[in-house]
């Protein structure tokens, strides 16, 4: 009787469906990594656009105090301090923008010159091959800040009329005069608004 010949052909075949296995696995969950990341970087824009807007709009509202107490130096620095004479109420204007970025928004005031938001994505991570991402929605923060730029104004003299003249960080010196409205800053001259960390 002829002895037996052990052959390795076929061997490789199961090893090759374990690694192209192995390989569509990893792929699909480098796609659901991928899948979670844009929905978080979609409701991080969202919430930095919305928590700037409320800056903005609070910055807005300072500088038009500003030019109504144009002529009364003494109250420019409640401006510059971000005491408003009324209730900002800039989060509506959060809300909006988290909204046009399709999220969610929460927003509070954060001292008298930030605000907070937390934007929420309204679409799910969504279906994927790790378990439970169809209801899992990505939430981000962000800070806003208004960053008075002009320094407080020198006391004029009693009796003098003139205005004092206005120093800021980056628009430089400025003279107002009620009259012509080149000489008078705007609002981006007189705060800067950025996100904080």
């Amino acid at each position: 009787m002829p002895a037996r010949r052990c052959s390795d052909a076929g061997q490789a075949f199961p090893i090759y469906i374990t690694v192209v296995a192995g390989l569509l696995f990893l792929a699909f969950a480098y796609l659901a990594v991928g899948q979670g990341a844009v929905n978080r970087n979609g409701a991080q824009t969202a919430a930095d656009a919305a928590a700037l807007a409320a800056a903005q709009d609070t910055r807005d509202q300072l500088a038009g105090q500003w030019l109504r107490d144009l002529l009364d130096p003494a109250k420019w620095q409640d401006s510059f301090d971000g005491k408003l004479d009324h209730d900002p109420n800039s989060c509506p204007r959060a809300y909006q923008l988290a909204e046009l970025n399709d999220a969610d928004g929460s927003c509070e005031p954060d001292g008298p010159l930030a605000y907070k938001v937390v934007a929420t994505a309204k679409k799910p991570v969504g279906d994927s091959i790790v378990p439970g991402t169809e209801g899992i929605y990505a939430t981000a923060e962000a800070r806003a800040v208004i960053e008075p730029l002009c320094d407080k104004p020198p006391s004029q003299p009693a009796g003098s009329r003139a205005l004092p003249q206005l120093t800021c960080k980056g628009s430089g010196k400025w003279t107002p005069d009620p009259a012509d409205s080149k000489s008078l800053p705007k609002p981006e001259d007189l705060f800067d608004v950025h996100l904080a960390d």
